[in-house]
């Protein structure tokens, strides 16, 4: 399936740039990682996605993440028109609001209270606002290459040592914004420790992917975690998990869950709307009251706790039982290990890294473990061999920077077909 067999594709993203800066609305969608047109798509089934010209691919984008089931799974469509057919919008509290609340907290026991927004980025943004409340200060300790949502704040550029503050990395904010930024290094608690001595008394959280996934998949090292709720503990800082990505998708509780470490506050997205919009935050109770209307802390919005996405996020949370995990652990392992065997063989220095249903290619000499080491990868690799992909009907994520990630409804069959693929995308492409 070459560029040819999209012409659809071709045309509506033509009429799309003089609608619409770079004729997309979220910049990775545009392909400029990986260079050609991007593929427009009209309907999505399981596992596969269909373009506008009819052709299938295996999805390994799953909507960012957000689709954890698979596409249009018949009990989150169920709910979504049922809950369509009472009414989309109340601006008022509803029945749904609770139910899902009641199945997050049960899952997390770090969370004791939750306030439903309607992005990740609008939790992270209300998150650092509640952690400076909480403390009365205003520095933040953010890791290179974790995303946190387009807020501007943490919109900061790596490489600021312990004594730099970190630089706007988007025009438009400007350096006062990003003034209390401090940048540590992913994967190094010595970097953070030696942040808070030159900090003393002035910072008030730590936040971290706590599995990075937006500079591809890279997990924290053994210890890692567990060093940076010490150092917090020890210099009176809140430790903020940021699980927008991992929350109910690397273990049925989420990365505080899976790696045992409770974060004083988590931000959450993508699994708990089932594929629509929302957002939350939550965390430990004598913090979450300082939220209006029972604390100081303002925050509020009209679609939040939305009725669809609330009634889609719980259709397809309360569906996610031990047997779904244990079906995406399997499907992870399988897919690491086919690709491994693939890079093997051919002689490809290449490093396949994944937690749980989350993985991703970085074509390096040594297991990658920060963003100057997901940076230094051969990226132009990667996306010669994203078309070779996309045109043997297999969507990976449009960067060699993004995780890749697996649904309940992908097979074996699935895997096994893009193993084969990868295998003869390789004799095509030259590294």
């Amino acid at each position: 399936m070459s560029s040819t067999l999209r012409p659809t594709s071709e045309a509506l993203f033509t009429e799309a740039c003089g609608l619409m800066p770079g004729g997309v609305n979220s910049p990775v969608r545009a392909f400029k990682a990986v260079g050609g047109t991007p593929v427009f798509f009209k309907s999505a089934e399981g596992s596969h996605l269909i373009d506008a010209d009819g052709n299938r691919y295996v999805d390994y984008v799953s909507s960012w993440g957000a689709i954890l089931l698979g596409h249009a799974d018949p009990r989150v469509v169920s709910a979504i028109s049922d809950a369509a057919s009472h009414g989309t919008s109340f601006g008022a509290p509803h029945e749904g609001e609770v139910r899902l609340a009641r199945e997050i907290i049960n899952r997390i026991p770090a969370v004791e209270r939750i306030r439903f927004v309607n992005s990740g980025t609008e939790a992270t943004l209300a998150t650092i606002r509640l952690v400076r409340a909480a403390t009365g200060r205003n520095k933040v300790i953010k890791f290179e290459g974790n995303y946190h949502g387009a807020v501007d704040s943490l919109l900061a550029k790596a490489g600021s040592g312990i004594a730099t503050f970190g630089l706007p990395d988007s025009a438009g904010v400007p350096n006062s914004i990003t003034h209390d930024t401090l940048l540590a290094r992913f994967n190094d608690a010595e970097n953070v420790q030696a942040i808070l001595e030159a900090n003393s008394d002035e910072v008030a959280a730590v936040m971290v992917e706590p599995v990075a996934g937006n500079m591809g998949l890279i997990p924290p090292d053994p210890g890692f975690l567990l060093k940076l709720r010490e150092l917090c503990d020890h210099h009176g800082v809140l430790l903020v998990f940021d699980e927008v990505m991992t929350g109910f998708r690397v273990s049925k509780g989420g990365a505080s869950v899976r790696y045992g470490i409770e974060p004083d506050l988590l931000c959450m997205g993508k699994v708990i709307g089932g594929g629509l919009p929302v957002g939350a935050y939550g965390g430990r109770k004598d913090l979450m009251d300082l939220v209006a209307p029972l604390g100081p802390m303002y925050q509020a919005g009209t679609l939040s706790g939305n009725p669809l996405a609330m009634a889609a996020g719980y259709a397809a949370l309360s569906n996610c039982d031990d047997e779904v995990y244990e079906k995406l652990e399997l499907s992870g392992a399988r897919l690491e290990a086919g690709l491994n065997q693939v890079f093997s063989s051919a002689q490809i220095p290449a490093q396949v890294q994944r937690v749980g249903s989350m993985i991703s290619v970085f074509f390096a000499d040594q297991p990658v473990r920060n963003f100057d080491e997901a940076n230094a990868s051969n990226k132009n690799y990667f996306a010669q061999l994203f078309h070779s992909m996309l045109n043997k009907g297999f969507y990976l994520p449009p960067s060699a920077l993004e995780a890749w990630f697996l649904t309940a409804s992908h097979t074996h069959e699935d895997i096994d077909r893009t193993v084969d693929a990868f295998a003869e995308s390789i004799k095509e492409v030259s590294a």
